[in-house]
């Protein structure tokens, strides 16, 4: 879809609220230059393609970033959307030498898979996606910062470390108990976390800068302290600094996110500049699969392609992703996508309904974000739940609740137009080209398999057999319609 561009009421206030992980209120989303809205949020690591867990967070993440544009659209501010790709870390280094391949070369293909996927779910891009690898000199200066004002320290074998008891509020993001704290520091007197990532809870000073080893092959570079290159905290101050200044006005990232890589973010950043980091912190909470926590060991690792393989629209996949708050865990089930896929139609049909009263009955004239009126019409209430607290689930029950209402009295003429780019407006928010004209989305494989094997046992008159695959094609998201002669398979 095309940029929003409206006639802005100039220097009016955004209307926008969302929880902060760091005060735990609801705050207003608000540019603090008066001008720009700056807001990052942590992107890929690139060694291996992205799960639909991650893109929960960035599919949500792209959910704000159409909220804010409309909100800065009419307010007449700008929005500036930062999102960064860590192409260097321990996982990276390890992958590219299991393949045989220079860094740049291994990750660059999970770059342009990452890229492939986020359009097939109707992402934006970013204004900016800076890679950890072409700001390395901006990450030396940023350590070399934190030694001279005695927050970091060499070890023998050139590495750099941040010293955690040198920033007093260590912790305030997730709010560590100040007896776990110090508990952590008696602990880890003396010794220091080397890897990228750690456990939970685990309180010890923070590498920033990781000294040669041999197993990095040739990813290194020169530094005052030695051949190296950053841990993986470090370049996300570094990054955002640079593109949004030392303190900015909002940053995200999954819930898993906050401890211990958005705290050693704090840390590192206020520590260097004496100023506040991020004004706002967003945090998507996890997605489970079939109600158990994603991870290799259990196989629920989804990918998009994998999904698409099945016979699931990305666009469905993007409805069922951001249709639990962000807040709250979401769980996904095929019979999900099922539900999802349903949901979609009942949407496309609403809005099928609109075009033709509007009188836009051609395919691709259907209303546009371009030139969004003042307000949503009928679909205002939708929304302005999506401005309180970014809620998805509010705004579609509303929509939906908007859609059987006008259905009951259809509008007609500069009413039907007004709804009609209403929810053009609410689909631009949400993702959703809601106008336009799609074909049914293909029954997946596994579904038309137990269909078909249903109706061998229902033909041979074993009911018990034909009940059970009639509960797993639910479970699926599908439901089968019997005809005396074959029998249909739509969505649940």
């Amino acid at each position: 879809m095309a940029t929003i561009h409206t006639t802005p009421s100039r220097n009016a206030a955004m209307s926008l609220k969302l929880h902060d992980t760091l005060s735990r209120e609801l705050r207003p989303l608000v540019p603090s230059d008066g001008r720009t809205f700056r807001f990052y949020c942590c992107g890929p690591t690139v060694y291996g393609p992205a799960h639909i867990g991650n893109f929960r967070t960035y599919v949500l993440h792209d959910v704000l970033r159409r909220a804010l544009e409309i909100d800065a659209a009419r307010s007449g501010h700008a929005v500036l959307h930062v999102l960064n790709i860590t192409d260097v870390d321990d996982k990276t280094i390890a992958g590219a030498a299991e393949a045989g391949v220079s860094l740049a070369d291994f990750t660059q293909g999970w770059i342009d898979r990452f890229h492939d996927d986020c359009t097939r779910l109707g992402l934006l891009r970013p204004h900016h996606e800076p890679r950890a690898t072409a700001h390395i000199d901006e990450q030396i200066r940023l350590v070399q910062t934190l030694l001279d004002r005695g927050h970091a320290y060499a070890a023998s074998d050139g590495s750099v470390y941040f010293r955690i008891a040198s920033f007093a509020d260590y912790g305030k993001l997730t709010r560590l108990p100040e007896r776990e704290l110090r508990a952590g520091a008696a602990a880890a007197a003396g010794e220091a976390h080397l890897s990228d990532e750690y456990e939970r809870d685990q309180i010890a000073d923070f590498v920033l800068w990781k000294a040669r080893k041999p197993g990095d092959g040739e990813v290194f570079w020169p530094s005052p302290w030695g051949e190296g290159r950053p841990g993986w905290h470090l370049e996300c101050s570094a990054m955002s600094m640079a593109y949004l200044g030392e303190t900015f006005d909002l940053h995200g990232g999954g819930v898993d996110l906050c401890f211990p890589h958005h705290e050693n973010e704090i840390a590192q950043s206020e520590a260097a500049t004496g100023k506040p980091f991020a004004r706002h912190w967003f945090h998507c909470a996890h997605l489970m699969v079939e109600g158990r926590k994603m991870s290799k060991s259990l196989g629920n690792l989804h990918t998009l392609d994998e999904l698409q393989a099945e016979g699931h629209a990305p666009e469905t996949l993007r409805y069922l992703l951001l249709s639990g708050h962000y807040r709250q865990q979401l769980n996904f089930t095929r019979h999900g996508l099922g539900a999802a896929a349903s949901a979609l139609d009942k949407l496309r049909s609403g809005a099928r309904t609109l075009r033709q009263a509007s009188g836009l009955e051609a395919a691709g004239s259907a209303p546009s974000p371009e030139g969004l009126p003042p307000d949503f019409g009928p679909f205002e209430p939708a929304w302005q739940a999506l401005g309180e607290d970014l809620d998805v689930p509010r705004c579609l029950g509303l929509t939906f609740e908007t859609l059987a209402s006008l259905r009951k009295s259809p509008p007609a003429g500069d009413d039907a137009r007004a709804a009609a780019a209403g929810l053009a407006g609410i689909g631009f928010a949400l993702g959703l080209d809601l106008f336009a004209e799609s074909e049914a989305a293909p029954i997946p494989a596994e579904a038309a398999r137990l269909a078909e094997e249903r109706w061998q046992a229902k033909s041979r008159k074993d009911f018990a057999t034909a009940d059970r695959l009639r509960g797993e094609l639910l479970q699926l998201g599908f439901k089968v319609l019997d005809r005396k002669d074959g029998y249909d398979l739509e969505p649940a």
